[in-house]
């Protein structure tokens, strides 16, 4: 028998909520105009499962499918570029709202700003992303993976002209790896979703980029008729999709915010331990943090996602393996009339914990807790399509990591 999903409700002593306008609606408008400017724009599909819905007793379940963002099968793209154009911004005294395609792309760019190297360290899907915005602006890229990471992802970096390397450490240790280089390079700068003491502000800017999927979801569910999703499934590594997606929502419902539940693979559960420990202090994890989440696989949380998911996440969760797997196959075999969406490891976990939640009575506490039922408006982000295309095969069609 595998191990249970674990879960806290939150109860921790709040905060002064000093972060939460990172997630300001007007910058989320900044970095929707700034990914709009890009030729290989378009809004990622919301999946509406309504066969889903009924069969687990729910109002709604809408899974927003970033296997479609720029061609790249993941959403940590919107993050990465938005940085790098507030960064370049500032470096030249400019407001944001000049940094469009056409201009980054420019000759007179070129001649203006010159060459900056953006370093950064990856599973995968946040490299490629960096890669891939550096390649189209002209920039460079370095990017360190940590030891585990896929052939397959490193090629997909590789492809970008960035230069790649896997280390024999852990995804923490070359986020230290990064920051050291870039500090030592002229015109070098680190690009990470995790902050840390003395690191914030880019961390926010890539906050602020992740808030254009929860944007276009948000305007994708008032299109569908639903005003308002009453419960917001988000996936945590370091906790900066999970915060922004919080923060985004929170701002745009102040006065109704939905539920809000964290989920986070069980190896790497830093916040969960510091929903358990209950005195607002973040707590980290070390080790190999072996899982096949890869996304998820982080110990150690980022500073400003941590003070707005202390906040206004209402549980917190701790999922094994088999939770993720089931979730892919379940979103690769929908109920008839359903759409299907290609989710990946760390795509397909909130699929996964919605449907253990709604069917498994062991989970009836939580369930009631939630109130999950006919009224539920759920919303979900499958992050990342099948980025492991051997790996993804593996567990849909192979049947790896079963619950039982």
């Amino acid at each position: 028998m595998q191990p249970n999903i674990q879960w806290k409700l939150n109860t921790m002593p709040k905060s002064d909520d000093r972060q939460l306008c990172v997630m300001a609606l007007e910058e989320v408008k900044k970095a929707q105009a700034f990914h709009k400017s890009f030729p290989q724009y378009s809004v990622t599909p919301l999946a509406k499962l309504d066969g889903v819905a009924a069969r687990l007793g729910l109002g709604s379940v809408c899974v927003k499918d970033e296997s479609y963002r720029f061609g790249l099968n993941a959403f940590k793209v919107l993050g990465g570029s938005f940085a790098m154009a507030r960064y370049i911004a500032g470096e030249m005294g400019r407001d944001v709202s000049e940094m469009t395609y056409d201009y980054l792309t420019s000759q007179k760019f070129l001649e203006e700003f010159g060459q900056a190297t953006f370093f950064t360290a990856t599973d995968g899907n946040h490299g490629r992303g960096v890669a891939w915005a550096a390649n189209k602006l002209g920039q460079k890229a370095v990017v360190h993976m940590p030891k585990g990471s896929t052939k397959t992802r490193f090629d997909n970096i590789a492809k970008e002209g960035a230069k790649v390397t896997i280390e024999e450490v852990n995804y923490d240790d070359c986020v230290r790896m990064a920051a050291a280089e870039a500090a030592e390079t002229p015109h070098g700068v680190v690009v990470q979703d995790t902050a840390w003491e003395g690191y914030e502000e880019i961390p926010s800017w890539i906050m602020q980029g992740y808030g254009s999927m929860a944007g276009e979801a948000a305007e994708q569910l008032r299109q569908m008729s639903i005003n308002r999703p009453t419960h917001v499934f988000v996936q945590a590594g370091v906790g900066s999709l999970a915060s922004a997606v919080v923060g985004y929502f929170t701002n745009l419902f102040p006065n109704d915010p939905p539920k809000f539940v964290i989920m986070e693979a069980a190896a790497a559960d830093c916040l969960y331990k510091g929903a358990v420990a209950n005195d607002g202090d973040p707590r980290i994890v070390g080790g190999d943090l072996q899982t096949i989440m890869a996304g998820l696989a982080c110990g150690e949380p980022n500073t400003i996602g941590w003070d707005i998911l202390r906040n206004h996440a209402f549980a917190f969760l701790s999922c094994p393996d088999w939770v993720a797997a089931k979730g892919m196959r379940m979103l690769a075999a929908p109920v008839k009339g359903d759409p299907r969406v290609i989710s990946g490891e760390s795509g397909a976990v909130g699929m996964g914990v919605l449907s253990t939640i709604m069917e498994d009575d062991t989970y009836k506490e939580l369930r009631e807790a939630l109130a999950l039922d006919k009224n539920a408006n759920v919303l979900m982000f499958s992050t990342e399509g099948d980025t492991d295309p051997d790996r993804y095969r593996e567990i849909v069609w192979g049947g790896a990591y079963q619950s039982e």
